[in-house]
């Protein structure tokens, strides 16, 4: 009696275990069945045939080495139901670097930069990397001359010069496209690395004689609840990092005279993290602006260390957006030209800035101060 007891019991216990997972055929567990496809015969050869040189940068690989394709099947555990899911192959280093990162920069990418070069652009002066086309200086020649705006220099040496810089330019095509076509050809145009079609608004800008420059997004005090992108440099992050991601950000362009802060008051004060971008700047024969937003900036005194084209900016010209306080920075920014020799203004693409920047410079020359691009401004200074 008591054995068939114990088998009855026995039975109960199946019949619950079935009963319980009855809906799931899978016990609970969750799987997923990849499929990948068969390697090219020739991969490891093709591999060696063309290493890659320091921070990434290399000879563009070949179109199979990285677009190999997984398709993953993905099986729901509790209701069995697959999925399969097509994953384009990617470069295993900057995913890596991407889970280092924090807040923004975990977030999805832009597609990848094209290797085309812009028009107008001297390719002489770009590297091909897996980032796209980026600026390179040669023996002779560098960006920052190359693609400097021309100036009446003659004039700059004897009269008091101002330059004004327009940030935040590429994201948003309306406000882009009225600063490079309200505005002097003098007034530099600084494009943010962000923005669906930063190329062709560059190519604009260049067209219509604008001086440009990329500004590079860095770590504020107050990151990541103020975050200025994907791929933003932060100071706790390491070299190779952050010069990884400068690469990803100058490939996002090209036809740039130099590059500049796009925020990053914490960035721009640590002399570890600012020291290697300075050098890279240099090495690549760029320029470097600093807004003067941040008064800890160790920039200049890194960009005279290596003899790196420089300027600062003097004055918010839009702090505050209005017609009245606009006005009266630009009349700050004549006195100090007037003083010094030389004035540096910002300004956003705000309608009302366009508007009383356009107005202000109309009169200017005859009030004895010359409107230049940036590089001029770098050359005066540097000269006194």
């Amino acid at each position: 009696m008591q054995a068939l007891t114990a088998v009855f019991g026995l039975f109960l216990l199946i019949f619950a275990g079935f009963a319980l997972f009855g809906n799931n055929p899978l016990g609970g567990e969750p799987m997923a069945h990849v499929a990948l496809g068969e390697k090219p015969a020739d991969d490891k050869a093709a591999g060696m045939a063309a290493p890659a040189s320091e921070h990434g940068t290399s000879p563009a690989p070949k179109a199979a080495a990285s677009s190999e394709q997984r398709t993953v099947t993905i099986i729901d555990g509790s209701s069995g139901k697959r999925q399969d899911v097509a994953i384009g192959g990617g470069d295993d280093t900057h995913d890596k670097g991407r889970e280092k990162g924090q807040g923004s920069s975990e977030k999805s990418e832009s597609n990848a930069a094209p290797l085309a070069i812009m028009s107008g652009v001297d390719a002489r002066l770009l590297e091909r990397t897996r980032y796209g086309m980026i600026p390179l200086a040669t023996e002779n020649l560098k960006p920052y001359m190359a693609y400097a705006a021309p100036a009446d220099q003659a004039k700059a040496a004897k009269m008091p010069i101002i330059s004004i810089v327009i940030g935040g330019l590429g994201v948003g095509a309306a406000k882009t496209t009225d600063a490079i076509m309200k505005l002097p050809a003098a007034v530099t145009l600084a494009f943010t690395p962000y923005g669906s079609d930063p190329t062709k608004l560059a190519e604009r800008a260049r067209a219509q004689r604008h001086e440009i420059l990329l500004q590079i997004p860095m770590e504020p005090y107050d990151y990541p609840d103020n975050d200025p992108g994907p791929q933003t440099l932060l100071a706790t992050l390491g070299t190779e990092q952050n010069l990884d991601r400068l690469l990803w950000h100058l490939g996002r362009m090209q036809g740039y005279a130099g590059i500049a802060n796009f925020m990053g008051a914490r960035f721009v004060a640590t002399e570890a993290a600012m020291q290697p971008i300075i050098r890279e700047a240099s090495r690549r024969g760029l320029a470097y602006f600093d807004d003067g937003s941040a008064p800890r900036s160790v920039a200049p005194a890194l960009a005279q260390s290596q003899a790196l084209p420089f300027a600062k900016g003097d004055v918010a010209i839009d702090a505050v957006p209005t017609a009245g306080e606009v006005d009266r920075a630009l009349a700050k920014l004549e006195d100090i030209a007037r003083e010094r020799g030389f004035a540096v203004g910002t300004a956003s693409a705000l309608p009302v800035s366009i508007e009383r920047i356009a107005a202000w410079t109309k009169g200017l020359e005859g009030r004895g101060v010359l409107l230049v691009p940036l590089t001029s401004v770098m050359l005066k200074s540097k000269s006194s």
